[in-house]
C-alpha cells in the first residue's frame, strides 16, 4: 500500500508521455503543424518519462522512497492546479481532461497522506 500511488501514477504517465511524444493527435484533440510544438510535446514526454523514472526508483530504492513521493504529489497536484486555472479561465474540457483533473488530485492528495502516514509511522 505504501507505494500504491506511485505505481498508479507509473502506469498512467508512462502511455501519457508516449502518446505525447510519439502521437498526441490520437487522443487529444491537436494540431502540430512545426517542429517547434512537436518540439514541446516531445520535451513534455521527457519530462513525463523522467518523473516516472524516479518514481520507480523510489519503489526499488526506499531510501528515495521519500523524494519520490514529494516529486509525486507536487506533479499531479501542479498538473491538477494547471486544469482548474484552464476550466476557470478557457471554460470545461472534453471528459478525459476532466476525469484526469479528478485523478490528479487523487494522487496527489494520495502521496501526502503517504508522506504524513509514513512520518507517524517513523516517529
Amino acid at each position: 500500500m505504501k507505494n500504491l500511488h506511485l505505481i498508479i501514477s507509473i502506469i498512467i504517465v508512462i502511455p501519457v508521455a508516449i502518446f505525447y511524444g510519439v502521437k498526441p493527435d490520437y487522443l487529444f484533440e491537436v494540431s502540430l503543424n512545426s517542429t517547434d510544438e512537436l518540439n514541446i510535446f516531445k520535451a513534455i514526454m521527457g519530462l513525463y518519462l523522467g518523473f516516472a523514472t524516479l518514481w520507480i526508483y523510489g519503489i526499488l530504492k526506499p531510501a528515495f522512497w521519500k523524494t519520490a513521493t514529494i516529486s509525486n504529489m507536487i506533479f499531479m497536484l501542479g498538473l491538477a492546479f494547471g486544469r482548474i486555472c484552464s476550466i476557470t479561465v478557457d471554460g470545461i474540457p472534453t471528459t478525459i481532461f476532466l476525469l484526469g483533473t479528478i485523478g490528479e488530485l487523487i494522487l496527489g492528495i494520495f502521496a501526502w497522506y503517504q508522506l504524513k502516514k509514513q512520518k507517524a509511522l517513523s516517529s
